[in-house]
């Protein structure tokens, strides 16, 4: 199960708020990381998306010390790295929001079960699922022992 993940956004503190109002949970900052929240999901799972300002970079410590941050200013903003995450909100109320903050989501098909594509800041995406995409979902990666 995955718990937390971590994106990097041009406004970590706006964003932050938004993913608060989508997963329906609660904003706190990201003590370790200057200018860094966490939205939480307030649910039983601790599940919480970090937002970090764009061009946070995470480093191995050169020694037995944790992970190290550092800037860099020459990123472009896009990644590979996304998640997929079920709410409670239905479909019309996320594209209220995207359509709010200017910020692209579509429904789309992948196969066996369908998402909303929800670009954060029209950069990140998240696979946004409603509570029948997350059925949809659960049922087509549903692997048998």
């Amino acid at each position: 199960m995955i718990h937390h993940l971590s994106i990097p956004v041009e406004n970590p503190r706006h964003v932050a708020q938004v993913l608060c109002e989508v997963l329906g949970g609660k904003l706190t900052e990201f003590g370790p990381y200057k200018d860094s929240y966490i939205a939480w999901a307030a649910d039983e799972h601790g599940t919480a998306i970090e937002v970090f300002p764009l061009g946070t970079e995470l480093l191995p410590d050169a020694g037995s010390g944790q992970a190290r941050f550092r800037h860099n200013d020459g990123v472009s903003g896009f990644t590979a790295t996304h998640a997929a995450v079920s709410v409670r909100r239905s479909k019309a109320e996320i594209e209220a929001i995207a359509e709010r903050e200017g910020w692209r989501a579509i429904e789309l098909s992948r196969g066996s079960f369908r998402v909303i594509e929800f670009w954060i800041e029209n950069r990140v995406m998240l696979e946004i699922l409603t509570e029948e995409m997350a059925q949809e979902y659960l049922g087509a990666t549903r692997v048998d022992e």
